[in-house]
């Protein structure tokens, strides 16, 4: 009897370490294919979110990486555009989406504008979306209907004195970089311009080749093929100097000294994404600013294209430009409208 109670004290000893052993294992299968998930990515299209209006700087930016990037990844790079709330509406969507790498965001200079400009966001811009590389600087260019009537800018700044409060200056929306770039000329002139908004460059291009606004500050992809083909007439660039793409158009600093304003595109994912993935999407984005054909249509729009760049050096770039648009949009006392 002792025997038979002795085997069976061992038996349910055995019992437990077997069950105990199981138990570990099991514990630890939900980390197996998180893992594999991050090192076989991707195996199945990514959706590249952008918070502008379809035919904007950011939308064509957007389009000719994920082109270049489907390649480079063996996925479809699949882009969606959801514009509205100054780009807010896209930016929410990718904080909230899964962080697997499957879901990203265009990011540009209006993301860091609006961290001053909302004060009350359901987001952290800088903490809630993770850098995962840079793309191009972009200029703007001052434009105005081709039947207003001047042709310069120390024209117009003389007319803008003559006719205070009389020219509408549309935007792409509320603190934008269009916005900020025409407050900041508006402020550098001395001169009164009512300022128009619209949800994206486009609508608002649309009322400027129409006559409805006078004049508009904005980036070079959009407004380059108009003003080529003479439905818009350049005054100015914002940027230091001349751009090859427009040579003969002076710097706005000529006329104002002191001034610059640019915008810049770039690409984020939700916190939390492993970081295999986003090495793998880096290596993507800088393969693409490298090729021959996307740089050299991102130059043909009259954009700045970026080195390679890591995503800890996106995210020092990042920090940098918050903190310059957050002074100017104190200095300007921007608020929402």
């Amino acid at each position: 009897m002792t025997v038979t109670i002795e085997r069976t004290r061992r038996e349910k000893i055995v019992q437990r370490r077997n069950f105990l052993k199981l138990a570990a294992g099991a514990a630890a299968l939900p980390f197996v294919p998180r893992r594999a998930s991050a090192l076989d990515y991707p195996t199945r299209p990514v959706h590249l979110i952008i918070g502008q209006a379809a035919g904007s700087s950011s939308d064509i930016t957007g389009r000719l990486l994920a082109a270049s990037m489907s390649q480079s990844l063996g996925q479809q790079v699949i882009v969606e555009v959801r514009p509205g709330a100054t780009g807010n509406i896209a930016t929410e969507a990718v904080v909230h989406s899964a962080p697997d790498g499957y879901t990203l965001l265009l990011v540009n200079s209006q993301n860091t504008i609006n961290a001053a400009l909302f004060p009350n966001l359901p987001f952290d811009f800088v903490h809630d979306i993770m850098p995962i590389a840079g793309v191009d600087r972009v200029a703007l260019v001052m434009e105005v209907n081709p039947s207003f009537p001047a042709k310069t800018v120390p024209e117009f700044i003389a007319y803008a004195k003559a006719n205070p409060g009389k020219i509408n200056m549309a935007s792409a929306g509320v603190g934008g970089p269009q916005h900020v770039a025409g407050e900041l000329f508006k402020f550098m002139a001395g001169i009164n311009l009512v300022h128009v908004p619209y949800h994206g460059s486009t609508p608002a291009l649309v009322d400027l080749m129409a006559g409805q606004v006078q004049v508009m500050f904005d980036v070079t992809p959009s407004s380059l093929p108009h003003i080529q083909a003479g439905k818009l007439r350049a005054l100015a660039v914002t940027t230091p100097e001349r751009l090859d793409i427009l040579p003969d158009l002076p710097p706005m600093a000529q006329f104002l000294p002191g001034y610059e304003a640019f915008g810049w595109i770039g690409f984020g994912a939700p916190k939390g994404t492993p970081v295999e993935i986003i090495a793998a999407l880096n290596k993507a984005v800088n393969a693409a600013i490298v090729d021959p054909n996307v740089r050299g249509r991102l130059l043909d729009l009259g954009a700045l294209v970026m080195s390679p760049n890591s995503p800890a050096e996106f995210a020092k770039f990042i920090t940098a430009d918050t903190e310059k648009w957050t002074k100017v949009v104190k200095f300007a006392d921007l608020k929402p409208e």
